[in-house]
């Protein structure tokens, strides 16, 4: 590897770690928002989603720059290939948090409802999974990034419980219908946040091994 592209690639490293600390900051903060009933942190999340969309244009760009300049082969080709489509999950990992801080602010002009679904036991195997995708990256740990894709069954799970669940409210209970469609987006944005660990996850096993694993189970 050249001098250069080796520094080209360090830097696009330090661009898309930089993202993910920003990308599980927002997470973190849209659910506390959300459980805390804070609006004010909602509307914080909403305002930084453009610091994100920013970042991930400008690691595309790097990228696409690297890879016309340089014409990386094998490990470094899959690297820079596999940063680019990591950099497109944590974008739309962004806007997932601002779809939560959204029906956070609309839950906060009705009166207050409880959530009728294990949120929190629902974010921590999100959130666990986002981490130890990113760890992964961070780490290039092909073991911890396997054992994340195996784990995102358990989420899909649990968001077709709380649809179960929440449905059987709304006919009971007609009147709170907006409420608990509000409570439903969030469980399904929950859920597509861990989608987006597993493809992180996926990305990162095939930076590694060069394998690709996203259209099947893998062991």
């Amino acid at each position: 590897m050249s001098v250069h592209l080796q520094r080209e690639i360090e830097s696009i490293k330090r661009s898309v770690l930089s993202l993910c600390a920003i990308v599980e900051d927002q997470v973190q903060m849209a659910v506390r928002a959300l459980l805390e009933r804070d609006g004010d942190m909602a509307r914080a999340v909403e305002r930084r989603d453009r610091e994100i969309d920013l970042r991930e244009v400008e690691i595309e760009e790097e990228c696409l720059k690297t890879l016309a300049l340089h014409q990386p082969v094998a490990a470094d080709l899959r690297l820079i290939v596999a940063a680019l489509k990591i950099n497109g999950d944590l974008e739309r990992i962004g806007d997932l948090a601002v779809n939560i801080t959204r029906k956070t602010i609309g839950l906060l002009d009705e009166p207050e409802i409880a959530i009728p679904f294990d949120l929190s036991g629902m974010w921590e195997k999100t959130q666990l999974m986002l981490r130890d995708s990113l760890d992964s990256l961070v780490n290039m740990d092909a073991n911890l990034a396997t054992d994340v894709v195996n784990r995102d069954d358990e989420v899909d799970h649990m968001k077709r419980e709380n649809r179960i669940l929440i449905e059987g409210m709304i006919q009971q209970s007609p009147e709170r219908t907006i409420p608990l469609l509000r409570l439903m987006a969030v469980s399904r944005s929950l859920e597509r946040i861990a989608d987006g660990a597993t493809n992180i996850a996926e990305e990162v096993i095939y930076m590694i091994e060069g394998r690709i694993v996203r259209h099947g189970e893998i062991e």
